[in-house]
């Protein structure tokens, strides 16, 4: 049995669905499960809308009716008229009518998840319609009713337990008689809210399928031809891995490698199922694989750049030395706020943190940082992380940047940037 999980650029058109069939007819012997995330850029889109529909923009219907009319282009050019995608597909997006025809009352994650889930509900559906006109036998599945999760919109915290008893119990028995299309980066409550699982969620979600259903494998089809040490459109003269250890992706991922979600490899690991990342432009061609046992060679740096940081520096109101007691209440504050830590330092007056710009958690964060320290910042940052570095070629990653902040171990150097 296989997993195999779409990103959006590989559904960003009509072009891309059919190529997506093309691939999947190559494996319609097997048992597949195939996870789906929002076609193109649809997530940013939605996320603009959501933010929209909070601050009561003028442009909130146009925005939407930009994202609707994108889906049914496409649509347009996959299907005959009347086909029956378009109603539910118009269904499905009165979900955000309903919604948004209100003033907004609820907490902003919530508004998000709710909102920002249509565009893999949509995608999925287009993608399954258009597999079973091609004649690949496919079922929608309703993701929700499978990945449990509590009530942490915007970072799902899936229920394990919960989660693999739904999904034991509920698809062996259609992947036997169909491909299964289902949404990545979702989740659902108790209370049949939806959740999402964090940026870039759809690896995640291939990972905790396959892991529950003891998979052969999973394969993530992305728009490079595997993962390689740097990003392509950043760095020239990048080099592919052919393999690489569960190990090293993690740390790799952690330090925000966006080629697949942090969470990703240790549900895979624990199972002992291989990730392959391969290219849906070329599908034979062999593109990464992770697994156990890999001593991969480093030839050149692994090199993550994360744009649009701020780097918080917290001292004590009385010039008193930062100590654990500090540190403990800081780290609380973080956390109440689902902010994570990109870099940390601690001087004897003052603690440094990177983190990633989110507007909308960083005022509350800053704010209640403020009832018990003083706090300054300085945004608009750039933070680069080199692993398996060569130390005097590290003036070629910064030169001509002012460092705000560096740390470095034997393997792995870390800048802020500005």
């Amino acid at each position: 049995m296989l997993v195999f999980k779409f990103g959006g650029a590989s559904v960003k058109d009509a072009e891309g669905i059919i190529n997506l069939g093309n691939i999947v007819k190559q494996y319609r012997e097997q048992q597949l499960l195939i996870v789906v995330s929002a076609m193109g850029k649809t997530t940013n889109a939605l996320e603009n809308l959501t933010r929209a529909y909070v601050e009561q923009r003028s442009d909130m219907h146009d925005i939407y009716e930009d994202i609707k009319s994108y889906h049914f282009n496409i649509m347009e050019s996959l299907f005959e008229h009347g086909h029956p995608v378009f109603d539910d597909i118009q269904n499905t997006f009165v979900e955000i009518d309903w919604m948004i025809e209100d003033e907004p009352h609820d907490d902003f994650d919530f508004i998000y998840d709710q909102i920002v889930s249509i565009g893999e509900l949509v995608s999925t559906r287009i993608v399954n319609a258009y597999l079973n006109t091609a004649g690949l036998a496919s079922k929608w599945l309703d993701v929700r009713s499978y990945i449990h999760t509590d009530n942490t919109y915007r970072e799902g915290v899936v229920d394990w337990p919960k989660t693999c008893e739904a999904i034991e119990q509920g698809l062996p028995q259609l992947l036997q008689n169909s491909i299964v299309v289902t949404q990545g980066f979702l989740g659902g409550t108790s209370e049949n809210f939806t959740t999402t699982l964090g940026r870039e969620g759809s690896d995640y979600t291939a990972s905790i399928f396959a892991s529950c259903l003891k998979a052969e494998s999973v394969t993530t089809w992305k728009d490079v031809p595997g993962i390689l040490n740097a990003d392509p459109k950043l760095f020239a003269d990048t080099v592919k891995f052919d393999e690489l250890s569960y190990n090293e992706a993690i740390e790799m991922t952690y330090y925000g490698a966006s080629v697949i979600h942090p969470k990703t490899i240790k549900p895979l690991q624990n199972a002992d199922i291989p990730l392959l990342v391969k290219s849906f432009n070329q599908p034979d061609a062999p593109g990464t694989v992770i697994k156990e046992g890999v001593v991969p060679v480093f030839t050149k740096p692994v090199i993550i750049v994360k744009q649009n940081q701020v780097l918080i520096s917290i001292s004590a109101t009385d010039y008193s030395f930062i100590t654990e007691d500090h540190l403990s209440s800081i780290f609380a504050i973080f956390a109440r706020h689902h902010v994570k830590a990109n870099v940390l330092q601690t001087s004897a007056l003052s603690f440094s943190v990177c983190i990633d710009l989110k507007p909308e958690r960083f005022e509350d964060l800053l704010n209640s940082l403020k009832q018990a320290f003083k706090v300054k910042y300085n945004d608009g940052l750039s933070l680069i992380t080199l692993r398996h570095y060569k130390p005097h070629a590290i003036n070629n990653y910064i030169e001509g940047k002012e460092v705000l902040l560096e740390q470095q171990s034997r393997n792995t150097a870390q800048f802020v940037l500005r």
